[in-house]
């Protein structure tokens, strides 16, 4: 039985919500984050508090699929509810917790967002029972033109009224007048109607989604409506061990700015590692008739390695195969740091560290396969291409959209130079002479 959080039982003509708050043990990046203790408590028991400061709301619940995580909510005095491990994202998740549990509003809050605000969900829950034409709700906030150009931060442009247009990963609109451009990152936060969760499995997954790797799309696609709802900033989620120890200080009262290691930006990078098959190749190995090895380049990304030559950061070419048709591209592009026929990617990264003069924290790699893992190790940003292995993926700090051999260094190269002020290159017909002039193409 699910008893009101305020006291008492809502009575059976009001709308009713809850917040359900999925929390999975088994994070890649950070296994038992729910239970990680921050001022004395676990991290969900945060986020459970926060949410139960939410007025209008029948109940709160965590869903997992993990004991341990149920024995802490339990112990805490929190309600809880066990799901299956196999769904693949928190929503479907709590398609399984409606079947359990019902509401006409259910509002999906990540269980690694402790430093939540309850007026902000407030506002969200306030906003779909007063108008009950929106099937989804969600929360979002202004940022700057620096955050947009970041792929791990979601961006939302919305309609007058609020509803949302489009999310997605790249700095929406596009800034062709960038005094005009205006960006709203979107939290995470999500009410949904009852009806909306009940057909949510059997709609079909749009090019969109599948592209983005963002599941409101879906949503989207099918013609619901999200209405979004404007707030101030956020404090930063849980994803990896420095952003735990960031919202540890936060939380604890201690100055995260005074953090020895705080966590690499774009914005800090001198040297950009990268792989070749299925970085700078599409991964294909032709062999012509003598039986030579040849390989195919993308001319973007030859002239985003000058771009960030000449702006003052390092590329350096690390391949665990050595061949004539690599030694002539890297030799084409004038790059000076390179390491062929590599089998400990670790060292080598070290090694080339100590050639360009920078520290791991000023160093980003890009690698599609096992073999990069011990560099995203030894780097301090990482970069996966969209076909890498799920596992591999996971191991870095962001993926990027673009496939290897097409222009994946190129994105990234943009990235950079977006987050370090240098977007006037970008588009400059003076600076593209400047580094044409000086390279092969």
């Amino acid at each position: 039985m699910i008893h009101d959080q305020h006291g008492g039982h809502p009575a059976a003509a009001s709308p009713t919500a809850v917040i359900v708050i999925p929390a999975r043990h088994d994070s890649t990046r950070l296994p038992g984050k729910p239970l990680a203790l921050i001022a004395g408590k676990p991290m969900v028991q945060h986020v459970y508090e926060r949410a139960c400061q939410v007025a209008s709301t029948r109940a709160v619940l965590v869903a997992t699929d993990d004991e341990r995580v149920a024995l802490a909510v339990r112990e805490f005095g929190g309600q809880c509810v066990m799901t299956s491990p196999d769904h693949p994202s928190g929503t479907d998740r709590l398609v399984e917790v409606m079947a359990q549990v019902p509401a006409d509003i259910y509002v999906n809050l990540q269980g690694d967002e402790p430093l939540v605000r309850p007026e902000d969900v407030q506002m969200l829950v306030n906003g779909m029972l007063a108008d009950t034409s929106v099937a989804v709700g969600t929360l979002c906030h202004p940022i700057d033109a620096h955050e947009a150009v970041n792929p791990n931060t979601v961006k939302v442009v919305r309609a007058a009224g609020g509803d949302a247009l489009y999310f997605s990963r790249s700095p929406i609109p596009y800034p062709r007048d960038a005094e005009a451009a205006r960006y709203f990152k979107h939290v995470g936060v999500y009410a949904y109607r009852r009806e909306v969760l009940a057909c949510y499995a059997s709609l079909p997954q749009p090019m969109m989604e599948a592209a983005e790797k963002l599941e409101q799309l879906r949503l989207l696609a099918a013609g619901l409506r999200i209405r979004t709802f404007v707030v101030e900033p956020t404090g930063p989620g849980v994803d990896t061990p420095a952003c735990l120890e960031r919202v540890r200080c936060l939380m604890e009262g201690r100055d995260p700015d005074l953090d020895p290691d705080p966590e690499p930006t774009l914005a800090d990078v001198r040297l950009v590692i990268t792989d070749v098959d299925g970085v700078l190749t599409d991964g294909g190995l032709l062999y012509n008739a003598e039986g030579e090895c040849l390989k195919r380049f993308h001319v973007r990304d030859g002239l985003g390695m000058k771009l960030l030559e000449e702006s003052g950061v390092r590329v350096a070419v690390l391949s665990g195969r050595d061949s004539a048709p690599l030694r002539k591209r890297v030799a084409d592009l004038g790059l000076t740091l390179c390491l062929f026929g590599v089998k400990d990617k670790a060292t080598a990264c070290r090694q080339l560290m100590a050639q360009a003069g920078v520290s791991a924290a000023q160093t980003a790699c890009i690698g599609d396969d096992s073999i990069d893992l011990p560099a995203f190790a030894a780097c301090g940003l990482s970069y996966a291409v969209p076909d890498a292995p799920e596992y591999v993926r996971h191991a870095a700090s962001g993926v990027l959209h673009t496939s290897g051999g097409r222009g994946a260094f190129r994105e990234l190269a943009d990235a950079i130079l977006a987050a370090q002020g240098r977007q006037a290159v970008l588009g400059s017909s003076e600076a593209y002479a400047q580094v044409m002039s000086a390279m092969a193409q």
